[in-house]
């Protein structure tokens, strides 16, 4: 919006509901920007290097709109003789500053992180070489549209988290004044999945895997047996086995909430992995080089569908269907709750805290019911098949 832009105007201009610009009919590049809480800053957009670059100069009331101008004139004054480059060579480029925001806040704070990294990869491929000052909305949305068209809203919409809480650690650590992502929203709407695998789609999964070899044939037929989560059981190490007591115990540096946990192991899980390969000097249960957990599910789930022509399911909701098969064999759902390690629900609250009892026997009892369940899949099947 084009403004003379007195020291009245901009003492007295009031926030509207959204964040405002306003550019100076005196000096052309120079401008004010109003968020929507209040907050004025002065900014000034100025060519250089064949392209619009925008510096913001300092916000108002600690600089004056008389000194923002002066300021702005100088900045000028920089480009046209080439002294911007020199102060320009200070600025953090968006590769940098992103490296940093993994090692000092991402592998600190986020368990996921290297899902996260993962997702927002070709973001950073892109934008990587520019200065982080010069990343705006479009780049962003851009980015998302992409994303979006691709068929991968959920995608979209965890990599438009996580820019946007990367740019917000940026904004803390001055290293922009503002977040680029501000005003950009989710760019799909996500509806909760609700699909658990029938009776007759287990059994065919199951017989495939049963006949694939390690690593992930034991791998998705103990996320079948245990209803853990696949970073959980994929990351498994030998050290948390107790096959004396038939216990396999999450630490809660792997638990996703941060909460050890305690899973019962079947007879069935624990004699499939009796018959898992060990990596020497490797503690690793699931792994081809003995340094990373196995990866790559892409490929292996659509040679699953393929094979066994049930489709429209993810891994994760072999946990799903656990979760609703214990609920059908009446398991109490507080039982379950436990098993699935999860924090709300039943024991959310001020229940959650006091009530610190773990449900041992309890869990141990349904998933062995559940393992029962599974196993005896393929008889029920057949019986099925001959009466019709």
């Amino acid at each position: 919006m084009k403004k003379k832009l007195t020291s009245k105007f901009v003492e007295t201009v009031k926030p509207d509901g959204k964040r405002q610009e306003y550019c100076d009919s005196v000096l052309s590049g120079f401008g004010l920007r109003v968020t929507e809480n209040g907050v004025k800053s002065f900014f000034v957009r100025i060519r250089f290097r064949n392209k619009t670059k925008r510096i913001t100069l300092g916000k108002y009331p600690v600089l004056s709109l008389a000194g923002a101008r002066e300021l702005a004139q100088e900045k000028m004054r920089m480009a046209q003789d080439g002294s911007l480059a020199l102060e320009s060579a200070k600025a953090i480029i968006l590769k940098e500053a992103y490296d940093l925001f993994i090692e000092l806040y991402a592998k600190k704070r986020n368990k996921d992180w290297k899902g996260s990294d993962a997702r927002l990869k070709s973001f950073i491929a892109e934008h990587g070489g520019i200065d982080l000052a010069d990343i705006h909305r479009r780049d962003i949305i851009a980015y998302l549209d992409k994303l979006v068209a691709r068929g991968v809203p959920t995608q979209a919409n965890r990599a438009h988290a996580g820019i946007s809480r990367f740019m917000n650690w940026c904004v803390e650590r001055s290293y922009i004044e503002f977040s680029p992502c501000h005003g950009v929203k989710k760019p799909a709407k996500e509806n909760p999945r609700d699909r658990v695998l029938l009776d007759d789609e287990m059994f065919k999964v199951k017989s495939e895997f049963e006949s694939m070899p390690y690593p992930f044939g034991p791998l998705f037929m103990l996320l079948m047996l245990t209803a853990q989560r696949r970073g959980e059981v994929s990351g498994m190490c030998w050290s948390e086995l107790d096959f004396k007591n038939k216990v396999w115990m999450i630490p809660k540096e792997r638990a996703k909430n941060g909460r050890a946990h305690m899973v019962p192991l079947s007879d069935k899980a624990l004699q499939i992995l009796e018959s898992v390969p060990r990596f020497l000097h490797s503690d690793l249960v699931f792994t081809t080089t003995g340094k990373t957990p196995v990866s790559g599910y892409g490929k292996i789930k659509k040679r699953i569908d393929d094979a066994t022509g049930v489709s429209g399911w993810r891994i994760h909701d072999l946990r799903r269907t656990a979760a609703s098969g214990m609920a059908r064999l009446e398991v109490p759902p507080y039982v379950v709750e436990k098993i699935l390690n999860h924090i709300s629900g039943t024991f959310s609250g001020v229940l959650g805290v006091y009530n610190q009892y773990g449900y041992d026997r309890e869990k141990r009892e349904a998933l062995n019911k559940w393992a029962e369940h599974v196993i005896n899949l393929s008889g029920r099947l057949d019986i099925c098949i001959k009466l019709n």
